[in-house]
């Protein structure tokens, strides 16, 4: 991203300013071969602000991957506003890894910010959910410069990333999961796309996992602070999304797919919070994915992106 600072000029803040070509003549310089075709918008395109400062932590600044529609006309639209939390196992994001991928969903008209949170080795559980919070608030903040409507807003992660949106939609009022006093969001999470997170870091084990799953320096340990979460069941228990889950609280709609033979986080997690959601009558949908890893092309397919955006677009 090329940062607008005072007195800088780019190509772009010449050129967009210009919106449509009604009274510029068309050119008729021509040579014989030359093809002609018929110039469409059907299909809208995109832009990326890289590497947004959101917020500046001891371990230094955190940053967002901003995807929002270009726009060509005079009066802009807004869209909605979905944050996305990469999955790394808490422990530092490759935060470009899906961000082709959540250009072709932006496509369809989205606002789409990539989260970079503290890794649990810098700051462990909750600094991962602070952050995101922390990240919600400066797009809300900052919602018109990326036309963003940040009353239209979603939370969706892989992995770890989405067991951070889940948490940070669920607690979207306790203070001991925020920086903020009184401890709530901005603006009211619609809903929560979650890809094969763990959900109850004290059961990964009980399925197969290519993964340890139990130790000190295990991801889960790690996220706890370096301890075996079997030994420490105080320091599990608030990074349990199920645990936020009670009848008289609001819990926005949640999607989750996970693949049947997910290799590091089992199936059953995403089972636990099926069956919590379903049994405090909250809104969800969950799909396996048969045959499906832990991530990968299958999750990224035309026909599941469709379900996502009818998912969105029926919570708005």
């Amino acid at each position: 991203m090329i940062n607008k600072q005072p007195g800088h000029h780019s190509l772009s803040d010449i050129i967009e300013p210009v919106c449509g070509t009604e009274g510029f003549p068309e050119s008729h310089v021509f040579a014989e071969g030359i093809e002609v075709l018929p110039a469409s918008d059907a299909e809208m395109c995109c832009r990326i602000h890289f590497s947004v400062p959101y917020i500046t932590r001891d371990s230094g600044p955190l940053h967002l991957h901003i995807i929002e529609p270009k726009q060509y006309t005079d009066e802009p639209e807004t869209y909605p506003l979905v944050l996305y939390v990469q999955g790394s196992a808490w422990l530092e994001q490759d935060t470009g890894s899906q961000v082709a991928q959540l250009a072709w969903f932006a496509r369809r008209g989205f606002v789409i910010a990539v989260v970079e949170y503290r890794p649990s080795t810098v700051a462990p559980f909750p600094a991962q959910v602070i952050d995101t919070k922390a990240a919600v608030r400066f797009m809300v903040q900052h919602a018109c410069d990326y036309h963003a409507d940040p009353q239209q807003l979603f939370l969706w992660g892989d992995s770890s990333g989405a067991h951070t949106a889940l948490m940070a939609a669920f607690s979207q009022q306790d203070e001991a999961l925020d920086e903020c006093h009184p401890a709530q969001l901005p603006a009211q999470v619609r809903g929560v796309i979650d890809y094969y997170g763990p959900t109850d870091i004290s059961k990964m084990s009980n399925e197969p996992s290519v993964l340890d799953h139990t130790a000190a320096d295990s991801p889960e340990g790690l996220l706890i602070g370096g301890v075996r979460p079997a030994d420490h069941p105080a320091l599990v228990r608030p990074t349990v999304p199920m645990n936020y889950i009670v009848k008289s609280h609001d819990i926005p709609p949640v999607l989750i797919f996970h693949g049947s033979q997910d290799r590091i986080v089992p199936f059953g997690q995403s089972v636990l919070l099926y069956e919590a959601l379903k049994q405090n009558d909250k809104e969800v949908s969950c799909y396996q994915l048969k045959g499906a890893d832990h991530g990968g092309e299958a999750f990224w397919q035309s026909h599941i992106l469709n379900i996502v955006e009818t998912f969105v677009r029926r919570c708005l």
